[in-house]
Order: C-alpha cells, then structure tokens, then sequence
C-alpha cells in the first residue's frame, strides 16, 4: 500500500474573504494581445490548442500562454518557468507535449523578460512568486482543470534555473502546489554567488549585465537561444503592454540598472565594487531564496541538478534535498550530465521523467515510474551508429547525500608558503561561465595555476581506482600576513595520470573559502567541489590549494600564505549506487568461442615458431643490421583477388624504430588493414617483404612471438572474469605461464579490481583495456592496435592514450591504426600516411603537421582589427588570423589557459576554444579530400 501524504489545503476563509480571493482575478486582466492558436498533430496525437494573453498584473504586463489538448474532462494543471534571460518561448514545445499527455499547461514570461514588462525581482515574493499565485487563481477557474476545492486546482510546477527556483519558491508560498520538479537551480542564491563569503565575480557580472541589457541574449539556461520565435511573438501581437507601474515591455527600466530593482542594482555595484559580499548583500539574497521558506515546501520535489555546473553546484541540490525530506515529502535526486557549463544533454530524459513525476502525483497514477531514489548519469562508450556519448545511470534506493563512504587519502606534502599578488592578478584559472564544460573536453592541462601562488600536495598511486561521489573534504592549516588575518583561498582537487603530467580537473569545478583571523594559524576544513568522477588506478589525487581564480573576486592587497594538511583526505565513494549494465554486442554472446579459437590459432602461430626457426625451406635469412630495428617494410605489394592491376596495398615501404608511437593514417579502402595483416603473417604479400627485428615475417616465423596484437575487437567469455579470460587465452599459445607477465600487462592497462569481475558486468572502456592487456601478455616488443579507442567515451579515449604512451615509454614500440586524428596527433611521435594502397608521407607528427599548436577561438560577437592585434601581440602567441567563426591563434609559449585569461582580460567575446585540426587539415591536403 502506497501511502499518499494528505494535501496541504489553505486555510478555510470566511465567504467573504473567498470572495475577494476568487475577485483578484481583477488584478489578472487582458490588456493586450489575446488570441487562440490551435497546433495540428501528426500520426493521431491529439491537436494542441494555445491561448496567448498579455495580461494586468500588479506593477507589470505578463505575457502568457495556456495550452489544451483533447476532450473537455477535468485534468491537471502544470506551470513551466523559463531560464533566467529567456521568455516562455523557450518551454513551448515540452508545454505542448505535456499537453497532448492530458495536462492543462500554463507558460509565462517573467518580469522583466521576453514580451513582459516590470523590473527584475530574481523571483522576489511581492512580485514574481505573487506572479505565480495570480496564475494559480486563474487556472482555478478554468473549465477543464482539476480542483481539489473552490479555488484550489490540482497544480505543479517545473522549470530550469530561474523556473526552477520559482518552482520551489512558488510550493514554499502557496499552499496549493501540489507537486514540483526544479532543475538545475539554486536553493540558496546568497550561497551561490557568495559561496563561503567569496564574490563570484564572472557570474554575478553576467546576470547583471544580461539583465541590464535591453536586447537580452538568452544565455543562462543552455539552449535557450536556439528556441524558436512563438506565442504572442510569432502571432506579431503588441506584446509588451503597458503595466500599471508605467514600467514597459522589453525597454522597461532605465540607466545603469537596466531592468532590475534599483535594490538588486545597487547591490551588485556595492559588491563588485569592493570584491567583498557584506551581511545587507546576504541578507537581499536570502529573503528572495527558497532556503527561506524550506520548512514550508511539504510536496513531492523531483530534483534535477547538472554535473557540470559552477553557477549552482550539487550542494545547492543537496541543500534542498535534505530540507524538503525533512518536512516528510517525497523526494527524488537526479544528477544529469550537462549544466550551465556544458548544456544540458539529457533534456529529453529528463522531460520524460517530469513528465512521469507528475502522473504520480498529480493525476495519482500509482504505476507511473518515478524512478530512483537517487540517480546520476555516466558515461557508458560511444554509440557506433552515429558516434555520440552514450550515457548510463547509476542508482541507489536512497539519495546519500555529498560525504557518504568516506575513504581516506594520505597526501604528502610540507607546509607550504605562497603569495598572493597584488590586484590578485593574473589570477589562476578553472573554468569560465557557460564554457566549463567546452574547456573540459579539451583534456588535460587546461587549469592553469601560476607558480608561487599555490599550494601542492598529493597522494601515491592508487592500488585501485575510485569513484569519487560527493565531496571530498579535508582539513587546511593556515596563515596570512594580511593585516586583518585574512585569506581567500581556492582548492581544486585533480586526477592525475601515470605519467605526472596529464591532470583532469573534473568538471572544471573549484571550491573557494575565505579565512579569517589567520594571523597566528588556524583550522579550516575545505569542502571540495561534489563530483562523480571515477579515478583509475595508478593515478594520483592532487590537491592544490590556490590564492586566485579567476571567477571570483580576490583581496586587491598582497599577501603571503602559508597552508599545510591536517589529516588525510577524504573521498565520498557512495557504494550504493550501482551503474546499469550496458547491453553487451551481439558477438559477445554468439562468438566469444569461435573468437578465443581465433585468438588461439594467431598466437599458436608463435608457439610453432619457437618449436623450430628453419621449418620453411624458403625463410629468409635474419638481417644482423636491423636487429635493433622493430619493423621495416620493403616495396610491400598485394593484389585484390583475381585483379592483376587492383592494388591493396603498392610498393608500400617504411620503417619504425624503438620508443616510436607509429600512427597508421589513412581513409577507408587505403590498405591499413590488409598492412597490418600481413605485418603479422596472417597473409602472404605478393611482393615486398616485412622485416620484425631483422627477420622475414612469415607463418609461423618465430619472430612473431615479440609481436602482440589487437586487430578487428576481441572476444571474450562473458560469463567468466576478465582473468579467467587471460589466463585461457595464453594457455592456448603453448608458452611457459612465466613469460605471460601478467602483472606488468595489468599494470599498465589499469584494470584494478575489476580484473575478478565477470566481464559481461564491464563497461565497454574496460572490455577494450582488457582487449588492450590481452595483446600485450608476453610484454612484446611491438604491439599492433587497430582502432583501439572505438567504443570509447572521451575520459577512456584518454586513458587509453596513457596506456599507448607508457607501453612504448619501456623502449617498446607501438603501431596504432585510428580514425580519430585528435587523439593519434596527441599519442604518436610518427606517422605513415596511405591512400589508395601507396605512401603519402612519413615521418615525425610535428614534420608532417607543420608544427606549432593552433587553437580556434570561436567568438560571441565580431572583434575589430584592433583587438586582433592586441591577442597577437600577447607573450606566446605566434600570429592571429581570421577564421570563419572566430581566431585562429598559434602558440609559441603559450598555454591554452593561459590564452584564454588573457582573452577574457581583453574582453574579447569568447564562446568556445579548441583544438584546431591541425592534423586533419594535413591529412586531407595530403589525401587530397579523398576521406
């Protein structure tokens, strides 16, 4: 028996007072622009009828949409919120689709945006939330909507950002929302742009600025942009109104506080100006939050919060979540991949699960599926039919919050002294508004911290890999030579690769904490940015302690700081949540015995080698002079069957020494495959031969026993562990168990604990490091990998570039075949270019690239010669040049980060930084567009 929470009601009113409930639908009139659309559906799906109103509110024209579909029976109703610098233009489509499910839906444009007038409130409760209770009376009276009582609908509310806060605010308010789901928004907005007492400079700029525009660009909720002109807009209504405050449509507001009230104004400019949130700041804030009305919002909230988010980060997730559960409402939490850094990727699931949030408790559908206690998306290997990140979830039957299953980490590391600048400049760098998540994928690296303003301490290698879930804290000693004691400091907690040199920041999230009284030392316990990020083992955890960022405001004066650690470190691991196991290929099932038959046949082939060199009459004799040489091919040749002038592969010839990372280019049809075959004497050329080591590859040569290989996937036995499968592959090549060396191929394809597990429980990353160790048993001194990273999402792609690197750093050698030009420009030392079965080009990357390193800056808005000239004339920047969408900008010193503090320090409009194709570009020249 499922137990439903009795519904709040309002209080019971004397007639008289009911009435004049009911009469406020005075203050509610039409003023202008009401009209009725009706949408057509396809494949049956019932028309969507909407009716445009710019309507009276007290202070404010509001401009509104209300959509039906279907017959006349009484039916709930839903209010969806737009993002803040958008209208409800941007939640019409998911309106619709709520509709044709059997909702009455209302959207509106709030103060201050899209066609409405009125000053900008951030959801102030005498304006924007009584905005909601106006809408609430008039969907009471509406024919086709539900009621619990007279005046009383059955009611809820959803929306992004800034719906999603009026979503909460609204439950906290008016007693008669009956369900909500807010997503990615904030719980307490002083929390958010002062976290821990330190003023988030950039993003604070941008909603003020936006709000301050006239002709404001949706930006703060992504995808808002792209939403198409509709509603009152599209029917060219006059749309703005003239509300009763005298304040207009979209020029309402004047001079430097644009559409805000002058109160918000005023106080963005006192802050900003002094880099300090002061307790009146806090105070404005917090009245306008719906932390201030938490002991009142007694609903069902399905929360759903962004993973990659430096605006309202997953504590403001799990602020609310902790509050409304402790009224005793359901609550359900969902991280999902994207946010106000990267987009939100999952609008669609997310849409779907709202959708059936609402049938639970609102049309009292106890099948609905609301899904898990607790649910957060991750990343499960790339979609081959289109090549898009796949995404799994994880779930646990309840929400555990940010610190559960703590693990502690050791970090070494004396107390450590470093400086403040002053002006706080040039500050560190972690991610930039709206762009986080872009400077995220462009891999490791791209945090950039200055010397001498930073502290650094790190843990050993880990014996195996975690997933950190949560926040990681730990405890700081500190000390300030400011004159009041002083420090404003910033942690960033990173995953650092085998090598030491490639460092994830993950999500680009860093945690500010202002210190005071630190004269003489004192304790601070620093809560690290919730993450769900899984580090791998043999990686180490960093932790950097740094005096800038260059999101947030820092102390104008200068100042030295002294911070050690207190204690290891602990890292939230929340056991109970469980991934979903992706669905296994179809020739993991029907083929893994033929495949390991395969599998043993090739390698049988080294086993008869070593039986006896010599037992083909015509092996050629070894070369002494390339015994240290692990591959050269001669003048290699190999016709198509029954063709005497259609080539495979012509007069291919070139050579690979020890330590190289040879990268195997060439588009499809350019004979890559049918070279590698015939490298490992799978079949015979027709002319030319192939040299491993000095000696002629031929079946069965004993040669190849140095050889290993991984062409064309790798099957395995599902039901069995991923050493089961190892030791099962090599007892099928005849060799002794001693010369598998098991360990050390373990060791560097990074499989953990999960090497006990059975493989079919394997995310497809780690079926292919598996794949990976399988071919380097035996640690041979060439390894063959045909298009190792298929299947891979972007962090394993990476991972896989460390395993490539470490195997050749041995003075091994390792031939790669990959379509993906990025990662073989950013893995291999050499290249081999074919095309239609010929050499192109070979030699080192950087020969064949051109050198340098070239980044394309795609810009928000045109820059002028001037500018452009400024961003040449940077240390470290080679030249500049136009692009169609923004710069071309080639490094000759320069970071990438680095760049991109000087371009935000030049003002210059930036969206998006990349790695230019520096690669593609050379290959298609040389290939002459042919892939």
């Amino acid at each position: 028996m499922k137990l439903r929470l009795p519904k709040p009601r309002l209080p019971r009113l004397p007639r008289r007072r009911r009435s004049r409930l009911l009469a406020g639908a005075a203050a509610f009139a039409v003023v202008a622009g009401a009209g009725t659309w009706t949408a057509a559906a396809s494949g049956g799906a019932p028309a969507v009828h909407r009716l445009d109103r710019v309507v009276e509110m007290p202070g404010a024209a509001v401009d509104t949409s209300y959509f039906t579909a279907g017959g006349t029976g009484k039916r709930p109703a839903v209010l969806l919120g737009h993002g803040f610098g958008g209208s409800k233009d941007d939640v019409r489509a998911q309106a619709e689709r709520l509709a044709r499910e059997g909702y009455a839906v209302l959207t509106w444009s709030a103060r201050g945006f899209g066609r409405s007038g009125g000053e900008i409130g951030l959801n102030d409760p005498e304006h924007e939330v009584k905005d909601v209770s106006r809408l609430v009376d008039w969907l009471a009276q509406q024919p086709e909507v539900r009621l619990d009582a007279d005046g009383d609908p059955r009611v809820g509310v959803a929306g992004a950002s800034y719906g999603g806060a009026i979503s909460l605010l609204a439950a906290g308010y008016d007693r008669r929302i009956d369900a909500i789901a807010p997503q990615i928004t904030y719980w307490n907005l002083a929390d958010s742009l002062f976290p821990q007492g330190v003023f988030k400079k950039l993003w604070a700029g941008l909603f003020f600025t936006t709000g301050s525009a006239d002709g404001m660009q949706p930006g703060l909720v992504p995808g808002a942009a792209a939403a198409p002109a509709t509603g009152a807009s599209a029917a060219g209504t006059s749309g703005s109104g003239t509300s009763g405050s005298g304040a207009s449509g979209p020029a309402g507001g004047a001079g430097a506080c644009g559409r805000f009230q002058p109160e918000l104004c005023a106080m963005y400019e006192r802050v900003a100006m002094s880099g300090k949130p002061d307790a009146e700041a806090r105070a404005l804030l917090e009245r306008r939050s719906p932390s201030a009305v938490g002991d009142r919002i007694k609903v069902p909230t399905l929360i759903v919060q962004g993973l990659d988010d430096s605006l309202f980060p997953l504590d403001q997730a799990d602020a609310m979540a902790k509050a409304i559960a402790a009224n005793g409402a359901p609550v359900s939490v969902d991280w999902a991949a994207g946010g106000h850094d990267g987009g939100m990727r999952e609008s669609g699931r997310v849409e779907a699960r709202v959708a059936s949030w609402f049938d639970r408790y609102l049309k009292d559908d106890e099948g609905a599926d609301t899904g898990p206690a607790f649910r957060v998306s991750r990343s499960g290997g790339i979609d081959s039919t289109d090549g898009a990140v796949r995404l799994r979830g994880a779930s646990g039957g309840h929400y555990p919050g940010l610190t559960a299953g703590p693990r502690e980490f050791a970090l070494s590391g004396r107390e450590q002294g470093f400086a403040n600048p002053a002006g706080g400049a040039p500050p560190a760098l972690s991610s930039l508004p709206g762009i986080g998540g872009q400077l995220a994928a462009l891999g490791a690296g791209l945090s950039l911290d200055f010397p001498g303003q930073n502290a650094r301490f790190e843990s050993e290698p880990l014996a195996q890999g975690v997933r950190i879930t949560g926040t990681p804290t730990v405890t700081l000693n500190v000390r300030s030579t400011a004159e009041d004691g002083s420090a404003v400091l910033f942690g960033k907690l990173y995953d650092v690769g085998p090598d030491g040199r490639q460092a994830v920041l993950p999500s680009q999230l860093v945690a500010p904490v202002r210190v005071e009284n630190a004269q003489q030392g004192t304790r601070v316990e620093l809560r690290l940015p919730a993450v769900d990020h899984a580090v791998e083992a043999g990686h180490r955890l960093r932790l950097v302690v740094a005096a800038t960022d260059l999101g947030y405001a820092s102390p104008a004066a200068p100042a030295a700081y002294t911070v050690g650690v207190q204690g290891a470190l602990a890292v939230p691991v929340a056991d109970g949540v469980r991934t979903a196991s992706a669905g296994l290929p179809a020739w993991t099932w029907g083929l893994p015995l033929g495949a390991a038959l395969l599998a043993a046949a090739l390698l049988g082939v080294r086993r008869r080698g070593r039986e006896g060199a010599g037992a083909r009459g015509q092996e050629a004799q070894p070369d002494p002079a390339l015994a240290d040489v692990p591959l050269e091919i001669t003048g290699l040749t190999k016709r198509y069957a029954k063709a005497q002038d259609r080539y495979a592969v012509r007069d291919l010839s070139f050579r690979v020494e020890k330590g190289q990372v040879l990268g195997l280019l060439g588009p499809n049809g350019a004979g890559k495959t049918t070279t590698l075959r015939m490298l490992m004497g799978l079949i015979s050329p027709d002319a030319g031969e192939v040299r491993v080591f000095g000696h002629a590859v031929r079946a069965g040569a004993p040669v190849l026993s140095r050889v290993g290989a991984f062409v064309e996937g790798a099957g395995f036995l599902p039901h069995l562990s991923g050493r089961a499968n190892l030791d099962l592959y090599w007892q099928a090549t005849g060799r002794p168990t001693e010369d598998a060396h098991l360990a050390e191929a373990l060791e560097i394809a990074g499989l953990g604990d999960a090497l006990e597990r059975a493989v079919r429980t394997y995310s497809q990353g780690m079926r292919q490091r598996l794949a990976i160790a399988q071919a380097m048993l035996g640690m041979p001194d060439l390894l063959i990998l045909d298009e190792p990273t298929n299947g891979l999402d972007p962090p394993q792609i990476r991972e896989m570039r460390d395993v490539m690197i470490r195997y050749a750093a041995g003075g091994r050698t390792v031939i790669v075949s990959s379509h993906l030009l990025s990662e073989v420009e950013q893995s291999c030392t050499h290249l081999v270019v074919m095309d239609r079965g010929r050499l192109v080009q070979a030699g080192e990357v950087a020969e064949i690239t051109g050198g340098g390193d070239t980044l394309l800056v795609t810009l928000a808005g045109p820059v002028d010669e001037g500018t452009v000239a400024k961003v040449a004339a940077l240390e470290g920047v080679g030249s500049v040049a136009a692009a169609d969408d923004g710069l071309l900008v080639r490094l000759e010193g320069a970071t990438a980060a680095g760049l991109i503090a000087e371009l935000v320090r030049l003002e210059v409009p930036v969206s998006a930084v990349g790695p230019h194709r520096r690669l593609e570009d050379a290959f298609l020249t040389l290939i002459g567009g042919a892939a």
